[in-house]
């Protein structure tokens, strides 16, 4: 079993959807990614940033997730990160509606000793830069390294993003982002030329029609699992990224075969988080509702198919 560094936000988010709208609840990419590599019961820490008014029960809910949080700093005087947004009916749009930066604003990471030899590295939507220092305070070079990077960054540190993305064994990114980073509207072409700029492994999420996992000549596609209700998006996309790291993490097999079984792995897990506002699905999660979902994308995507 391999260590796992997860590096992210973790914070307040408002968020409103069609079938309904919150106060702050506890959100931020560390904190979704978390949740969902605890289900592999593996080593790992949390590495992020909040302000003297984020509740000790959502630190503690962490911890009893065996999340180390030795590594999120508390500014006493500081206040949290906070987003809110609202979902169009599509549930795939939306739109920011608040963004107050907060503590995140002076963030500088640092890695627990005892986490910088982690064999695999989670580096959520942050700046790059910030995700270059983690990277930095790696006492070896980590086995996997896995990027989730987003639009707001290729508009405003894209030189930043081409030199962290340079360090990176595997990039997670919507389709949207991935046409914005390559200038190329089918995904095939975009994921070869996201290798070309570092990533060995390219993992494009498409929301509600699965994901696209890319590695030279060979791609593998992942459905989405068709549910009856979706509440809320957000988080779905760390969601499956820490499922994904996760189960690398625990299987500690980098190759492209089981890569394959991280992306069902993450789209299970994240077809869970969208089904109640923001982290409440994941916090109960059970182990057994996992494996009967996990059955249901194997009923899904395997047939026998006699040719003619």
């Amino acid at each position: 079993m391999s260590k796992l560094v997860i590096v992210g936000t973790v914070a307040f988010d408002a968020i409103e959807t069609p079938f309904g709208k919150t106060d702050k609840i506890l959100g931020g990419a560390a904190t979704f990614i978390g949740l969902a590599a605890s289900h592999f019961n593996i080593d790992a820490a949390a590495v992020s940033i909040v302000g003297g008014d984020f509740p000790q029960k959502y630190l503690d809910l962490l911890s009893n997730k065996n999340i180390d949080i030795s590594g999120i700093e508390i500014v006493k005087e500081g206040k949290t990160f906070f987003w809110s947004g609202r979902y169009h009916n599509d549930m795939n749009s939306r739109d920011t509606l608040v963004t107050e930066l907060n503590t995140l604003a002076d963030f500088n990471p640092v890695v627990p000793e005892n986490y910088r030899n982690a064999e695999i590295v989670m580096l959520g939507n942050l700046h790059p830069i910030v995700q270059s220092s983690v990277l930095d305070q790696m006492v070896n070079k980590p086995k996997l390294v896995i990027l989730d990077t987003m639009n707001f960054w290729m508009d405003s540190a894209l030189d930043d993003l081409h030199n962290v993305m340079k360090r990176v064994d595997v990039i997670t990114i919507n389709d949207e982002e991935a046409r914005q980073l390559t200038g190329e509207y089918s995904l095939v072409v975009a994921a070869r030329k996201i290798h070309a700029m570092g990533p060995k492994y390219v993992v494009i999420k498409k929301g509600e029609h699965g994901a696209l996992l890319f590695h030279n000549d060979e791609v593998f596609y992942a459905p989405a699992l068709p549910l009856e209700e979706v509440f809320d998006p957000t988080g779905a996309g760390d969601t499956f990224a820490g499922g994904f790291a996760g189960y690398i993490a625990k299987t500690g097999d980098t190759s492209f075969e089981n890569m394959k079984n991280a992306v069902i792995f993450g789209s299970t897990l994240a077809s869970f988080c969208v089904e109640k506002f923001g982290t409440k699905r994941m916090e109960n999660l059970e182990n057994e509702e996992v494996h009967k979902r996990l059955l249901q994308f194997k009923q899904l995507t395997q047939f026998d198919i006699k040719l003619a």
